[in-house]
């Protein structure tokens, strides 16, 4: 690489930290971050204190499920031939993200699930959904407390929106999009998963898609234009794992 490329990708760096917006859609980790009920909240033991080292250094041992708060599905989740994490490279990180809005139906109805006409409906405004893009279903169910993200009523039942199984068929069978993603625990709505289980999930997955859970911040990006980053470790065999998921929009 010659000096002038390398001087150019350095005033490529600063146009985009001062003439765009950097969001991140990230929960920060701890024990209380939302997380997939069936998980045990994120522990932390100290290993070494400055207390202990004469105030030279401290470590501690985090000890979380892979998949806890905003974290990254890789196919081999629910698909025993799908790819695995250390299977993808540093490019698999970037994309052309698109914002599906539906936080006022939510609002109204929290088991509300997407549909193939409300991806219609945005097209219609927003031009094609672009092949290879990263595509999230905004809820604002991340504007909730941990507590209240499952939504049980007096049953007991979990009220969450998700998917519908149509979208999904229309998104990756017909505009090829990359990865999924939303706000909530789960890609299926908890009314339908609970009824006939994780359907959407699988077939993302199934599929050979990334599947991107426990979003936030969606509500500061516009619905097309943004590019999203999806970062991970070089997880050897790894099915899914806690991701700083990020992006770039303008502003």
């Amino acid at each position: 690489m010659s000096t002038k490329e390398t001087h150019e990708l350095w005033d490529t760096l600063a146009r985009l930290k001062d003439g765009f917006r950097w969001v991140d859609l990230s929960f920060e980790l701890s024990p209380e971050t939302p997380h997939w009920q069936g998980f045990k909240p994120l522990d932390v033991t100290p290993l070494y204190t400055f207390e202990n080292t004469d105030g030279v250094f401290c470590a501690n041992q985090y000890t979380l499920s892979g998949q806890y708060g905003t974290h990254i599905d890789f196919p081999r989740h629910f698909d025993p031939k799908g790819r695995l994490a250390h299977e993808y490279g540093v490019q698999d990180m970037a994309y052309p993200l698109v914002v599906i809005d539906k936080s006022g139906e939510v609002k109204a109805n929290p088991d509300y699930e997407l549909s193939k006409e409300d991806v219609v409906e945005f097209e219609k405004v927003h031009g094609p959904v672009p092949a290879g893009s990263f595509v999230v279903f905004r809820s604002d169910w991340s504007k909730r407390t941990a507590e209240e993200y499952e939504n049980k009523d007096a049953e007991g039942n979990s009220h969450f929106p998700g998917w519908d199984i149509g979208a999904l068929k229309y998104l990756i069978g017909e505009r090829n999009v990359a990865v999924i993603g939303h706000e909530t625990p789960d890609t299926d709505s908890a009314k339908s998963g609970n009824a006939v289980g994780m359907v959407c999930e699988d077939y993302v997955l199934k599929h050979g898609r990334l599947n991107v859970e426990l979003l936030k911040g969606l509500d500061q990006l516009p619905a097309m234009g943004a590019v999203a980053f999806i970062t991970f470790p070089n997880l050897k065999d790894g099915v899914g794992f806690t991701s700083r998921v990020f992006a770039i929009a303008p502003k």
